[in-house]
């Protein structure tokens, strides 16, 4: 394999266009003539962070224990507080060790989506073995739930060679691992328009990388819960001015905690104050931006 700075203009041209961002989906307005919609997820992960590394710490899986145990009910109360609808991103594996949390999450209108086996990388696992696991994981989603999932969000947010093919064969309506704009937008194989949604995430709208914890290594939460609340806002109130997206990503293990729930309950306070936001789940917002765009998938 030559370097890159070896590659002719088509191996680099061919790199970048594997996947890309195409037409903008951004609608022309949101219903009910809201200024901007907000799509709030929880990547419910539990105890696989620790099992997908083969890890056998029951200290480590106690954390995730507790992000079914404290953290959804926690999270859960908020959301019921504010009366609002959220997607949980799953892995097949907590939706196995956790059923009921799943069927009581569905039950009462949130979305239940695919994210992954075990919380694999799946860049590092073959093609066909990233495609068994998706297949079986959404398959397991459905068993659980009884509603298959429409839409997924890859674990650590990457891509491998195979993950769009997958999508495309899976008939997903949407996904919500890429970064490639703030606003929804329709994605491309190889230049070709797919009919799939994304719906983009950055980790600057993430709780992980201002709280996560490795006693083993250097990661340590260095910024205020308050901080973080302060960013979240700035970047909801960014949308609102655009009228476009603000998609949050937290996590029960994380935010779950006393110190920390404040901040999805002050940002939904916040949100409502503006008066004009439609809070809905992701796959209802990639379908009313589908349905705008006339895409075909």
């Amino acid at each position: 394999m030559s370097e890159p700075f070896e590659w002719d203009e088509a191996t680099w041209r061919g790199r970048v266009n594997q996947v890309r961002a195409g037409r903008n989906l951004l609608p022309a307005k949101w219903p009910g003539g809201a200024r901007c919609a907000v799509a709030l997820s929880f990547d419910s992960d539990h105890e696989t962070n620790e099992l997908r590394d083969g890890g056998l710490s029951p200290a480590r899986l106690s954390w995730g224990e507790f992000g079914a145990r404290r953290g959804i009910p926690r999270i859960r109360k908020v959301l019921d507080r504010h009366g609002v609808k959220a997607s949980f991103f799953v892995p097949a594996v907590s939706a196995l060790l956790h059923p009921e949390e799943q069927k009581s999450l569905a039950g009462d209108g949130h979305e239940i989506a695919l994210h992954g086996w075990i919380h694999e990388r799946n860049t590092d696992v073959p093609p066909e073995k990233e495609r068994e696991l998706m297949l079986r994981a959404a398959d397991t989603l459905e068993t659980v739930t009884g509603t298959r999932p429409v839409g997924m969000r890859t674990p650590s947010w990457d891509y491998s060679g195979a993950t769009l093919r997958i999508a495309r064969e899976l008939g997903l309506l949407y996904d919500s691992s890429l970064f490639a704009d703030d606003d929804p937008y329709e994605i491309l194989d190889h230049g070709s328009a797919t009919g799939i949604v994304e719906l983009p995430v950055e980790w600057i709208r993430d709780d992980a990388v201002y709280f996560m914890m490795n006693r083993f290594g250097a990661q340590r939460p260095y910024t205020p819960p308050t901080d973080v609340l302060d960013i979240f806002r700035r970047e909801f109130d960014g949308a609102h001015e655009e009228g476009g997206l603000f998609l949050l990503t937290m996590h029960p293990h994380i935010t779950g905690y006393r110190s920390r729930i404040f901040i999805l309950d002050e940002l939904l306070a916040h949100i409502a104050e503006k008066g004009d936001c439609w809070i809905a789940t992701h796959a209802e917002i990639a379908r009313y931006c589908a349905e705008q765009a006339g895409l075909k998938g």
